[in-house]
This record gives structure tokens, sequence and C-alpha cells, in this order.
């Protein structure tokens, strides 16, 4: 059993929170809101289905300029490390780490933010927000 003083500090300092099933991500829905690494495209916008099991998370990413991406990694309380890896629209293959904090928002929904170095080698945040109602295809 964990003791609320053992605590894993994520890379900004932050102390995850002592309730792990809160943010259980199996078969959740998200689509980017925001980005500080490109313009979001409101109509199309970057679409990632989560599954997890054991704190072990995996999934698959597309939309805006983001013809097929999968993602896998590990959740521990409310941070996420994961690494990555996309095709874009142009063909070119990108491959990165990330590094994420899950909140609920007052409806009820998760976000997560997420802090990313982009292809341009500069620091970057992201925003995803959790969608009502979304039933994710089997993994």
């Amino acid at each position: 059993m964990t003791s609320p003083d053992d605590h894993t500090t994520g890379p900004d300092g932050h102390v995850p929170s002592a309730a792990p099933d809160d943010f259980n991500l199996h078969e959740r829905v998200f689509e980017m809101v925001s980005s500080t690494s490109s313009r979001v495209d409101p109509v199309h916008p970057t679409r990632f289905v989560y599954y997890e099991s054991d704190g072990m998370l995996w999934g698959d990413y597309t939309g805006d300029t983001v013809e097929l991406g999968k993602f896998c990694g590990a959740r521990t309380h409310d941070l996420i490390e994961l690494t990555f890896v996309h095709r874009d629209r142009a063909g070119d293959v990108v491959r990165g780490g990330a590094s994420s904090r899950i909140e609920r928002d007052d409806d009820g929904l998760l976000r997560l933010t997420e802090d990313f170095t982009g292809a341009d080698g500069a620091s970057h945040v992201s925003v995803c927000r959790e969608l009502p109602t979304v039933v994710a295809p089997a993994s």
C-alpha cells in the first residue's frame, strides 16, 4: 500500500494526486483544443484515443496535420509520460516524448495539459479535452 508521502515528482516539480483510479484513461477520447507549436484546426482537430491497463497507456491519434499517430507510455496518478510517433500529411515521420498532467474540469470531463519538445527543438504546451459519450473502438 502506498502512503501519502510516497510520491513521484513530475519534471515540473508537480506532486501527483493520491487517487490513481480517478483518472483511468481506458477508452477515453480527447481532442486538441490548443497548442503553442501550431494552429489547431477547429473543424478537424487532432483526436486521441487512449487505452489503459494497470497504468500502462497506448493509443492512436489522427486529424489536423496528423495522418496517423501512435503513442505508448505510463500513468502514475495524474501524471503521464509517453513516447509518440506520427506521419504528418506531408509524409514526414515525427517522433518524440511528452509529459502530461490530468485535471478534471468543472463539468467532470478530463483535460490533459502536455509539455513536449517540438520538431523545432523548442518547448511547447498543448491542451486536449475529453469528449463526452464517445465510445472508443476496441484496441
